[in-house]
């Protein structure tokens, strides 16, 4: 039987076939069959150019999405290190109201204790200082400590 027969007989078929990729089924006369040996019918080509533009299109949108996402992770970077270095320098501000000498700092989870007294000889209260700038919010682990200190879960222990 020549590939013409056979390619007739499937488009005259009840036949269905399943497509691998999205594992649904399609009726085998409803597919665009042809000899492969041959030149691609018209409509095959149309297809094919029509695939090639949208895969085109696919690209160049990604294109532009990774070099979003990009821009957007060294602005990022850039930021979170700028603050990281300001954390640093920020109790030695001008309008920066605590004692510097009663501060510590931790920079991570939270920047500051501020242990008011404490170069006086006395301790009257200690303060957490979390520096924020611009549009930045507390992460989870400083909402959480934020919440225990709110919520009166501070304690004093010692360890011998």
């Amino acid at each position: 039987m020549e590939t013409e027969e056979i390619i007739q007989l499937l488009k005259k078929s009840d036949l269905y076939a399943e497509h691998s990729a999205c594992n649904g089924e399609f009726k085998i006369s409803d597919a665009l069959l042809f000899d492969g040996t041959k030149p691609f019918p018209f409509k095959a080509i149309e297809v094919q150019k029509n695939l090639e533009e949208a895969l085109k299109e696919r690209q160049e949108e990604l294109k532009k999405s990774m070099k979003k996402a990009t821009t957007g992770a060294q602005t990022t970077a850039k930021s979170v290190n700028v603050g990281k270095l300001l954390e640093k320098v920020f109790p030695t501000m001008n309008d920066f109201k605590w004692e510097l000498s009663d501060c510590r700092f931790l920079g991570d989870p939270i920047d500051l204790i501020i242990f008011h007294g404490l170069s006086a000889g006395k301790v009257e209260s200690i303060r957490f200082l979390e520096v924020k700038s611009g549009k930045a919010v507390l992460n989870k682990h400083q909402k959480s400590i934020k919440e225990a200190i709110e919520n009166n879960k501070v304690k004093y222990e010692e360890f011998k």
